[in-house]
């Protein structure tokens, strides 16, 4: 275990004269279940892959992290790599951590984008999230899922879900003064077609896009068909500011 905790970035893509985007896995997951994305967008964009502390192999901290803490480490690697205003893009509980990035840390971010965020306030329980997320996906994706949880552990799993539940995205992304994507798998059982339209009417500039045909691993599945949103969505938030 380590004193320290510290995140990772992996770099991918050298464009400079578009904004870059910085892409945080969700709880258990790591960097690899973004690699489909970033690799769909490098052609026209810098994007910043990320590990955060216990997770794609990183050691576990000694001492707990909240939502808080994690943001304050994906902020710090941010700073470290030079990132400035970039695009920001978390899926599932990584929606939460890059929201708090945000919201602590708002002069290093230009945009936010949510893919399949956590987590819905009617569903707010640990029974809830597990059964939604035994839906069918792609063998390709269950593999992935596998090796990720068991690189991450059940102990740091748990302490991370713990907090997961209990934050309030909602409220956190209405205070936000930044362009909004929400992007979900038209069969998304963890983020709904109703709380993801809340979401972005809460967000003072939010828009929704659906994945046709894909799940909670949208960005996995059907890359190319987010990346292209994303481009866009960023070439607007640019514009905006």
């Amino acid at each position: 275990m380590s004193d320290a905790p510290t995140a990772v970035l992996r770099t991918l893509g050298s464009t400079r004269d578009t904004p870059a985007f910085v892409m945080v896995h969700g709880v258990g997951m790591s960097h690899r279940s973004l690699r489909p994305l970033a690799a769909a967008l490098t052609a026209q964009h810098e994007v910043h892959l990320v590990d955060l502390p216990g997770f794609g192999g990183l050691p576990r901290p000694r001492k707990d992290l909240d939502i808080a803490a994690m943001a304050d480490v994906l902020f710090a690697a941010l700073t470290g790599a030079g990132v400035e205003t970039a695009v920001l893009v978390g899926h599932s509980m990584g929606v939460q951590w890059v929201l708090e990035t945000v919201r602590r840390h708002p002069d290093a971010v230009a945009a936010v984008a949510l893919i399949g965020p956590v987590v819905d306030a009617r569903r707010r329980t640990l029974r809830h999230q597990a059964a939604a997320l035994a839906v069918r996906e792609s063998m390709r994706v269950n593999v992935r899922v596998v090796i990720d949880y068991v690189r991450c552990g059940p102990r740091w799993f748990f302490r991370q879900v713990r907090h997961m539940l209990r934050y309030d995205t909602q409220s956190v992304l209405a205070d936000l003064d930044r362009p909004v994507l929400v992007v979900r798998g038209e069969h998304d059982p963890i983020a709904r077609a109703d709380w993801a339209e809340a979401l972005a009417a809460g967000a003072g500039d939010g828009l929704v896009v659906t994945i046709s045909g894909q799940a909670h691993h949208a960005q996995f599945t059907a890359p190319r068909a987010v990346a292209d949103d994303l481009h866009r969505f960023s070439i607007r938030a640019m514009r905006r500011s």
